[in-house]
């Protein structure tokens, strides 16, 4: 694999798989462009070498069907004001040929929504999986995904990789492509390497007391990347809906909260193993309880385990604060996935930004901390602290499944 740092993209056409999946409000307007700012660097870099750009993403799940309101014309003026230059755009990423062959150096041209194409994500539209005729669309489908990927290599020399956010996917423009490439010729983006060096220094180069906080809702959908840093962490704090599902598991009466009834047992299972491994599990000991899901709802602070009936856990309470400071402020490493509590709710937000102000004290103090997850991204935003801890990453999906020790198709597929 070739190193983009090293690369010299004078008079090569690049075509770069960049995540500019950004949120739009009703009019197309972008209301975050952090992803466009992040892929910058690689983009700059090629262009600043003498080569010229062609850029490849998604946008939502159009399903594999034209949808205007999905479209990347919507974000074209956006990139080229960012990048400091025109953009040509092409209106069928599948039909780019000549718009390609004729750019020059210093030039760009975004290509449109890849997942117009069913062939991008490869998943057979319009069949069920249930039917007898699935594996066969399957395996059509897959040979159509393979030509898809080809038709997008033949407009460049230069295969790269800068979208964390869908590395963990095995599509078209993620994985797929880089067979159509030589070894020299593809290479991860600058975004990526970062993303890269984020986990392995949380996996493969951990300074201790090494503490992990899992906040969110379901246990059920964390309980890969438990189970993986159960063998690495010194602490690990589960925060956030989840809370109520260990209070429950544990006889306590949650009233009306977000519970996993069905996972009790699973919860019970977690404590064990933290047990046996040594780990310190915290959990939240009380919560700002609400009578009703709303920002002016009435609240009390209440035992997690004595939650009045009609009443439900929305934040950490004060005593629960303390106990999570108290593990993250002298690690030397930590990682945060998935808030305290509702902190869209301005009046719910004390027990995520306790959070949040921790880790920026380790942080100053010499710690490692990453940042994770939409929603553990989207609290260190509204704190404004971003910039105040270690490396706030771009890919949710991808994050955790790298963190779990999945192998990343994206990453795989240009390392190869």
């Amino acid at each position: 694999m070739a190193k983009i740092e090293d690369f010299n993209f004078k008079g090569k056409k690049a075509i770069v798989r960049v995540d500019f999946n950004v949120p739009l409000d009703e009019n197309g307007n972008i209301t975050d462009d952090t992803r466009i700012r992040g892929a910058l660097p690689t983009l700059k870099k090629i262009l600043s070498d003498g080569g010229s750009l062609i850029l490849m993403s998604h946008m939502g799940k159009p399903k594999g069907k034209v949808n205007p309101k999905l479209s990347l014309a919507q974000i074209r003026d956006a990139v080229a004001k960012a990048l400091g230059t025109d953009v040509k755009f092409a209106p069928d990423c599948a039909k780019a040929s000549e718009a390609a062959k004729e750019l020059k150096p210093g030039e760009v041209l975004l290509l449109e929504n890849l997942r117009f194409y069913p062939e991008e994500e490869g998943k057979p539209v319009g069949i069920d999986k249930a039917d007898p005729q699935y594996d066969e669309a399957k395996k059509a489908m897959k040979e159509s995904q393979k030509e898809f990927a080809k038709t997008l290599a033949s407009y460049a020399d230069v295969y790269v990789n800068d979208a964390f956010g869908t590395a963990h996917r095995r599509h078209a423009s993620t994985a797929v492509i880089a067979g159509y490439f030589d070894q020299n010729d593809k290479m991860l983006g600058f975004l990526m390497e970062k993303e890269v060096k984020a986990v392995d220094n949380i996996l493969k180069d951990i300074k201790r007391p090494f503490t992990a906080i899992m906040g969110g809702s379901k246990v059920s959908t964390k309980i890969g990347i438990i189970e993986n840093l159960m063998d690495k962490v010194d602490n690990l704090i589960l925060c956030g809906g989840m809370t109520y599902t260990f209070a429950k598991a544990m006889g306590g009466n949650v009233g009306k909260s977000i519970c996993e009834t069905d996972k009790l047992d699973l919860a019970l299972d977690i404590m064990k193993k933290a047990k046996e491994k040594g780990v310190n599990l915290v959990l939240g000991t009380d919560c700002v309880a609400a009578d009703d899901f709303n920002n002016n709802a009435n609240t009390q602070i209440c035992s997690v385990m004595n939650i009045p009936d009609g009443w439900e856990g929305l934040d950490a309470g004060p005593d629960s604060i303390i106990a999570f400071r108290n593990v993250i402020v002298p690690a030397k490493t930590i990682l945060w996935n998935g808030p305290a509590g509702v902190f869209e709710f301005d009046n719910f937000t004390t027990g995520s930004k306790a959070i949040a102000d921790a880790i920026v004290e380790a942080t100053n103090n010499g710690a490692f901390s990453l940042v994770g997850g939409g929603d553990s991204v989207a609290c260190v935003n509204k704190f404004g602290v971003a910039d105040s801890v270690s490396y706030v990453s771009t890919g949710g999906g991808a994050l955790l499944e790298a963190i779990e020790g999945k192998t990343l198709p994206g990453v795989a597929a240009v390392s190869e």
